[in-house]
């Protein structure tokens, strides 16, 4: 899941119809369906945001697409993930501080490749 990071829906659409499918599908359908255990009442939102996190990066690598995903895939995708995001405090907000840190990260990782490739 780490080398998912869809910028458009072609993107996305590469990785749902290619080798890593399944692992991307398994990631957001489990925390969508732990989303709707905290949507539902299962488990407090206070419980479950103590003790998770990754949730939010799993959201912000689709929330900018998911107008575009659900035309294609259907209009519930990922709800109550999105639902859980909008309940938690400041969850828009942590969710795009996910993306900028996701692109941090990957900014330094392409730096410390094309130095490996230039020694």
């Amino acid at each position: 899941f780490a080398e998912f990071n869809p910028q458009s829906l072609a993107d996305f659409n590469a990785t749902m119809l290619g080798d890593h499918s399944g692992h991307m599908r398994m990631v957001i359908s489990y925390w969508d369906m732990a989303a709707a255990l905290v949507n539902d009442g299962a488990i407090s939102l206070e419980l479950f945001s103590k003790s998770n996190g990754e949730h939010i990066g799993v959201f912000a690598k689709v929330e900018l697409l998911l107008g575009e995903i659900r035309a294609s895939y259907g209009p519930h995708y990922a709800a109550s993930l999105e639902k859980l995001i909008d309940a938690t405090p400041d969850g828009r907000k942590r969710s795009a501080a996910a993306r900028e840190r996701i692109k941090a990260i990957r900014a330094q990782v392409a730096a410390r490749q094309t130095k490996a490739a230039q020694s």
